[in-house]
């Protein structure tokens, strides 16, 4: 299948010039799985039987044709927890390439300089090159990589680094087209949270943050401050005056009610209580946890239905939930 694919890829592109198109360009995307080797980025090179079978063909007929090469860097997967500033763009002492002598401050310009390095061991480094996914995720469980700053961070500053053209140390002054991945959070996606958590809005529309690709006055939703002071809610027990609670599902895991307490924490409202030290603090319980962030942000965003949806782990109540964590305790805006 996979030798096949060349032949296919020319074929499209045969039956395309044969209708006229000429503008409609044939390739297709590669993880950086390919490569063998990528440090230092001179060094870069593809895996030996991937690039005779495949890579060598597919680069000749991309030369041809005037095709980009399409890869996907993904400097996240290299995070191990001392590089976190080389690959999120964040000042920092950078790499030196022993063979060029030319210094790296990011982990993408080493990643697309590697590949590079790789075509040009095959003959095809006047190829262009096209990124077709990169960015970072905002959510993940349990690992400290994931968070809105650092996926802000990622794709803000790897916008600018593409804006300024001021290309990689192999490559100057070049600019790169380049797609991030993801428009939407996906909360309908199976696996781990961090595959669901790549997008700048999440499936309501609603902005997760802003990396500076949003028009002019678009923004992240931020909670409505309460006009008045907040004050203990009324004893548990119905509701007074249509008063409604938001909270979460009671098949809803753990993982979700985490990611929820994240994203809540990240739109501006106050998670100082439910933190270490804060009244409403409850340790090694998310439940709780998440029914004070849940509720807060319901309640702050103008108790709105969809505002308790989060991806569908949430539930409107007319039943003070303070009868189930009797040391919270519940404000609204009136």
């Amino acid at each position: 299948m996979i030798r096949g694919l060349v032949p296919a890829m020319r074929t499209l592109h045969s039956a395309l010039i044969a209708e006229g198109i000429t503008d409609i360009k044939v390739t297709t995307a590669h993880s950086l799985a390919i490569m063998r080797s990528s440090i230092p980025p001179s060094a870069g090179a593809f895996r030996p039987g991937f690039a005779k079978h495949v890579l060598g063909p597919m680069l000749k007929y991309l030369k041809e044709t005037r095709t980009p090469f399409m890869v996907n860097p993904y400097p996240y997967f290299g995070y191990n927890g001392k590089n976190v500033n080389f690959l999120l763009f964040r000042p920092n002492r950078g790499l030196t390439d022993r063979n060029t002598k030319l210094h790296y401050t990011n982990q993408f310009d080493a990643l697309m300089d590697a590949v590079l390095s790789a075509m040009k061991a095959l003959g095809y480094g006047d190829v262009d090159i096209v990124v077709g996914e990169t960015g970072w995720p905002s959510v993940c469980d349990g690992w400290d990589a994931c968070s809105i700053d650092n996926a802000r961070s990622y794709n803000a500053e790897l916008i600018k680094h593409l804006a300024s053209g001021k290309g990689t140390p192999l490559m100057p002054n070049r600019t790169f087209e380049t797609y991030l991945f993801a428009l939407f959070n996906e909360n309908q996606k199976p696996g781990p949270i961090a595959e669901r958590n790549w997008g700048l809005f999440q499936p309501d529309f609603t902005p997760v943050y802003d990396s500076g690709v949003f028009r002019t006055g678009q923004r992240p939703a931020r909670p409505i401050t309460p006009t008045r002071p907040a004050t203990p809610a009324a004893p548990a027990g119905p509701a007074v005056g249509g008063q409604k609670w938001c909270v979460p599902k009671a098949e809803a895991s753990d993982q979700a009610l985490q990611a929820n307490i994240n994203y809540v924490c990240s739109q501006g409202v106050d998670c100082k209580p439910i933190q270490p030290g804060g009244n409403c603090y409850a340790a090694n319980n998310v439940k709780a946890l998440a029914t004070y962030a849940m509720n807060a942000y319901y309640q702050a965003n103008g108790r709105h239905d969809y505002n308790c949806d989060f991806s569908n782990t949430g539930l409107i109540t007319t039943t003070n939930p303070s009868q189930s964590h009797p040391h919270f305790y519940f404000f609204f805006k009136l």
